[in-house]
């Protein structure tokens, strides 16, 4: 059973439930992601203590090593990740592009893949072996792996590229979502919703006509694929608003790959509603942090969860940068990552133990910053969900965006 409803609403940002077979998400909501059906480091039950509703994981990686069918007959990807949760995956379209490599112009150097208008054979950046991946493919071990949500095979396109490249990319993705919905069709439909993606790369008059073919197939879900790739933010977020006047607001919106705190606000009140990135645990796994500054009051109140108190201190302004603990002004600070301890203790740990942690490559310190991470942006999404209940977005754009 898949169902979305919009519970609460301010301006075009709303407040969402999303029912699926494994339990209902409140949205907005970020989703960890699990590329290789783990997110790095964390266990289940930790990212449930910090707020965590539903993950990612990846179909290339999972398809190559250890293999779908494998998945379907230990029980599917909940069982063998050991999560009882709603769970999305991607089609792997993003991944086996991606073995184009590129040079900085956007230009294709060399490639590990060839495409047609039948799929994409690619060369496995594991062993080599050839494999072809087609939108039938794509689904059928998206089914085997059982996740409540699954996204159309499509073709994305880099930010540079050009409108005849995105145009071929974007009409080739639009026939490649039909075929995605008849093979979903095929398939337990209320089991696994599918999601298709509007692509269109950074030209709008694409991004419309996308969009208006993707709301036209009626599908659970819609996507705004091929975005925050180098495109600059005002481009992004333009396209965000064209593609949203056409999506159906009665349908679940996902920007995939999207993961700056404050960009998340501003797409919140754009009118989006789901969120995946690995940016919290790739930038812990090199030491970095996001850190909230702000008065005293306003930090209790954002640690705590409390949006009312929040929004009602006195300078209710909190700043968001990166912060790398690697750096030897962290030597000796004896200050916590955290004002208040969760997890058991774990984020009481010293700025200055982390800082060795770090240096020494424990496991421990990337654990602790991939959590920080994440609860930062669960959070932002807490308040900024509680602050669309009451009426308040604008007010909780100012704690967050006045610069």
């Amino acid at each position: 059973m898949f169902e979305f409803k919009i519970t609460a609403k301010d301006g075009q940002a709303r407040v969402g439930e999303l029912r699926t077979p494994h339990g209902t998400v409140e949205t907005p909501v970020f989703m960890p992601v699990g590329t290789h059906g783990a997110v790095k480091a964390v266990s289940p039950a930790e990212l449930r203590q910090i707020g965590s509703q539903i993950i990612l994981s990846n179909t290339y990686h999972m398809y190559l090593r250890p293999g779908d069918e494998l998945i379907r007959n230990l029980g599917g990807l909940h069982e063998f990740m050991g999560w009882d949760g709603p769970l999305l995956t991607d089609s792997g379209g993003f991944q086996v592009f991606s073995l184009g490599e590129r040079g900085m112009s956007g230009n294709e150097r060399k490639s590990l893949r060839t495409v047609t208008e039948e799929g994409v054979t690619f060369r496995s950046h594991l062993d080599g072996s050839t494999h072809r991946l087609t939108p039938e493919k794509s689904i059928q071990i998206q089914q085997n792996l059982g996740a409540d949500m699954m996204m159309a095979f499509d073709q994305p396109v880099y930010g540079l590229s050009t409108e005849t490249a995105s145009r071929e990319a974007m009409e080739r993705s639009m026939r490649w979502l039909e075929r995605s919905k008849t093979e979903w069709l095929k398939g337990d439909t209320n089991r696994q919703a599918l999601f298709g993606i509007v692509q269109g790369g950074t030209y709008r008059r694409l991004h419309r006509q996308s969009a208006e073919l993707v709301a036209a197939a009626d599908l659970p879900g819609n996507a705004l694929g091929g975005l925050s790739v180098g495109e600059g933010k005002n481009a992004m977020w333009e396209a965000v608003e064209s593609i949203n006047e056409i999506l159906p607001a009665t349908k679940p919106r996902y920007f995939m790959g999207l993961g700056e705190p404050l960009d998340l606000i501003e797409a919140v009140i754009r009118g989006v509603d789901m969120f995946d990135c690995v940016a919290p645990s790739r930038l812990a796994r090199h030491g970095t942090i996001w850190r909230i500054e702000g008065n005293q009051d306003a930090l209790q109140a954002f640690w705590l969860n409390d949006t009312d108190a929040l929004l009602n201190t006195t300078h209710p302004s909190l700043q968001i940068s990166r912060v790398n603990l690697n750096n030897n002004q962290y030597l000796s600070s004896k200050r916590p990552i955290l004002p208040n301890k969760n997890i058991d203790d774990l984020f009481s740990f010293p700025l200055c133990v982390l800082h060795h942690y770090l240096k020494e490559h424990e496991m421990l310190g990337f654990r602790i910053l991939t959590l920080y991470n994440l609860l930062v942006l669960h959070l932002i999404l807490k308040h900024t969900q509680e602050a669309i209940r009451k009426g308040k977005c604008k007010k909780i754009e100012k704690v967050f965006l006045t610069r």
